[in-house]
C-alpha cells in the first residue's frame, strides 16, 4: 500500500512544471510566515533534490536568513540511515552526493536537540499528521533524536490524503502540514 502511494505522488510530482513548483514553492513559503513558530532559534532545513521535482526550499531559506536565524543543514550518512546537522555560514559548501542530494561537504556540527523546528520533505501525508517519505526511515530516526518538543512542519504540493496505511511505531507525525492552499494543524 505505502509503495502505491509512493508511486502515486513522484507521478504527481512528475507531472509539475518548473513554473508551477515555483509558484507552489512561493505560495508554500508565503504560508508558513503565518505559522507561530519564528521565535525560536535553530531551524533544520532540507535542501531540495530537484531532479526529483521537490519544493524548492530555497524561499524558506531566504526567510530564515531574512530573520537572522541558525540555520541547519544535512548530510546523509547511508550506511546508519542518520543525518549529520551542520550549521550553514558563509564558507559552508554545499556539494550534490551520489543521490543528487545537495549537502554541506563538513562545517560546525550540531547537536540534533538544539534544534527548535524542522522542515520535513515528504511525497504525502495525511490528515493527522502522519507522513509518506521515500522510504529510507533517515527522517524517522532524526526526529527521534530532536528534543521532544520540536516542531515538526511537513511542505507539500499535493493536500492531505486521508490516511497513510501501514504506520509503523517508529513513524513520528507532523505538528503542521503547509501546501499551496490550505495550512494543517496537528499540534496538539
Amino acid at each position: 500500500m505505502k509503495n502505491k502511494l509512493r508511486k502515486k505522488y513522484v507521478l504527481k510530482r512528475d507531472e509539475l512544471t518548473p513554473d508551477q513548483i515555483e509558484d507552489f514553492s512561493i505560495e508554500i513559503a508565503n504560508k508558513l510566515l503565518e505559522l507561530p513558530i519564528w521565535e525560536r532559534e535553530y531551524y533544520h532545513l532540507f535542501l531540495s533534490i530537484t531532479e526529483k521535482k521537490e519544493i524548492d526550499t530555497e524561499f524558506i531559506l531566504h526567510i530564515l536568513q531574512g530573520k537572522d536565524k541558525n540555520i541547519i543543514l544535512s548530510k546523509s550518512i547511508f550506511k546508519t540511515r542518520k543525518l549529520d546537522n551542520f550549521l550553514l555560514t558563509d564558507t559552508t559548501v554545499i556539494r550534490k552526493n551520489k543521490w543528487n542530494i545537495p549537502e554541506p561537504v563538513d562545517g560546525i556540527e550540531i547537536s540534533s536537540e538544539k534544534i527548535d523546528v524542522v522542515f520535513v520533505p515528504l511525497l504525502a501525508f495525511d490528515l493527522n499528521g502522519h507522513r509518506l517519505g521515500y522510504g529510507k526511515g533517515f527522517y524517522d530516526i532524526f526526529l527521534a533524536s530532536c528534543k521532544p518538543d520540536v516542531i515538526k512542519v511537513g511542505v507539500s504540493f499535493f493536500e492531505a490524503e486521508n490516511m497513510i496505511p501501514e504506520l509503523e511505531i517508529s513513524d513520528i507525525a507532523l505538528d503542521y502540514c503547509v501546501t499551496p492552499k490550505k495550512t494543517y494543524i496537528f499540534k496538539k
